[in-house]
C-alpha cells in the first residue's frame, strides 16, 4: 500500500508542472480572445460580418441568417451557438445541418493555436475546418429528407451597457478559467497514473484495429480518446506533453490533428443540441466519416511528397 501511495504521489508531482504550464498558456490565450469576442458582439460587428457572408450559405441551401450562427461559432464556442439558435426560427432540418457545421468550425482562435503548437500549419487547419464544414453542410442538405427554407431573422441585439456586459462576463470567464486549470491538471495526473500502473496499454490495445482503419498510428490511441471525449482545449495538455517528450512523431501528430480538427468533443458538444431536438447520430457520424477520409487523403499527400523527394535525390 505504501508503494502504491508513493507511486501515486510521484505521478502527481510529475504531472503538475506540465499541467500548470499548459493551464497558464491556455488562460493567456482564452482570456483576451473571450474579451475581444465580447466587444465584437457588443458593438454588432458579428452581425455585420454575417450580412456579408450570408450569400455563401444560400448556395448550400441554408437561409442567410445561418451566417450569424457560424460566425458566432468561429469566434466563440458551442454554448454560444446553442444560445443564438434558440433565438432563431430555424426548422430542425436547417438547424441540424448548421449544428454539424458549427461542431467542425468553432473556437478557431484557441483551437487553431493548439493544433499549431502540436505541429500542424495554422492556415491549413483553418482552411480544413472551414471548407470541411461547408462540404458536409452541402452533403447533408442533399441527403437529409425535407427541403430548405428561409429562416426568419430574430436575433436579439445587446441592450445592456458595456459595463453591465463586462460585469456579467467576469463570473462566466472566471468559471471557464477555473475549469481549465482543474481539468488540464486532472487529465495529466490520470494519464501519468495510467502509464505508471500499466493501464494505458489495456485501453489502447482494443482501439488498434480502429486506429488502423482511420489511418492513425496506434500510439495516438489515448490522444484520440481524449480529443473525442473532452475536446481539443482541455485535451491539449496531454497532446503537448506527448509531442514534447517525443512519444509521437511530428507526422503522426499532424495526422491526428487532421482528424481532430473535424471530429472532436463527441460527447458534450452534440448533447448540447438535444434541447433543440436535433439528431445526435447526424451530429456525430458525418464528422467521424469525413475525418477518416481527410486523414487518408493526408497520408496519400505525404506519400506523394516523399516519392517526389526520392526522385529528386536520385536525379542529383
Amino acid at each position: 500500500m505504501k508503494d502504491f501511495n508513493n507511486r501515486l504521489l510521484t505521478c502527481v508531482k510529475q504531472a503538475l508542472p506540465a499541467g500548470l504550464k499548459t493551464s497558464l498558456w491556455l488562460i493567456k490565450l482564452t482570456l483576451p480572445v473571450s474579451f475581444a469576442v465580447l466587444l465584437l458582439n457588443y458593438f454588432g460587428l458579428l452581425v455585420i460580418m454575417a450580412e456579408y457572408t450570408s450569400p455563401v450559405f444560400r448556395i448550400i441551401g441554408l437561409p442567410g441568417v445561418a451566417a450569424l450562427v457560424l460566425i458566432t461559432s468561429i469566434f466563440t464556442n458551442i454554448y454560444s451557438v446553442v444560445a443564438v439558435l434558440t433565438t432563431l426560427a430555424l426548422p430542425v432540418r436547417d438547424g441540424t445541418i448548421l449544428a454539424v457545421m458549427c461542431l467542425i468550425s468553432h473556437g478557431f482562435l484557441i483551437e487553431t493555436a493548439i493544433l499549431k503548437k502540436t505541429g500542424s500549419s495554422a492556415t491549413r487547419m483553418l482552411l480544413l475546418r472551414l471548407v470541411s464544414s461547408f462540404i458536409i453542410g452541402g452533403l447533408l442538405n442533399f441527403i437529409l429528407p425535407g427541403s430548405p427554407s428561409d429562416g426568419a431573422f430574430a436575433y436579439q441585439t445587446q441592450s445592456d451597457n458595456l459595463t453591465q456586459v463586462i460585469i456579467a462576463w467576469l463570473p462566466q470567464i472566471g468559471a471557464t478559467l477555473l475549469k481549465i486549470v482543474i481539468l488540464v491538471n486532472a487529465l495529466l495526473i490520470v494519464q501519468r497514473c495510467m502509464e505508471e500502473f500499466g493501464i494505458l496499454k489495456y485501453l489502447t490495445k482494443p482501439l488498434s484495429p480502429f486506429m488502423k482503419l482511420m489511418g492513425l498510428p496506434k500510439e495516438s490511441s489515448f490522444l484520440w480518446m481524449v480529443g473525442n471525449t473532452i475536446g481539443l482545449a482541455y485535451g491539449s495538455a496531454v497532446m503537448l506533453q506527448k509531442v514534447e517528450e517525443g512519444q509521437l512523431k511530428p507526422k503522426e501528430c499532424d495526422l491526428l490533428n487532421h482528424h481532430l480538427a473535424i471530429s472532436h468533443s463527441q460527447l458534450e458538444d452534440p448533447l448540447l443540441f438535444l434541447s433543440l431536438g436535433y439528431s445526435i447520430p447526424v451530429l456525430i457520424i458525418p464528422r467521424v466519416l469525413f475525418a477518416i477520409i481527410v486523414v487518408w487523403l493526408r497520408r496519400i499527400e505525404n506519400a506523394l511528397k516523399e516519392k517526389k523527394q526520392k526522385t529528386v535525390k536520385i536525379a542529383y
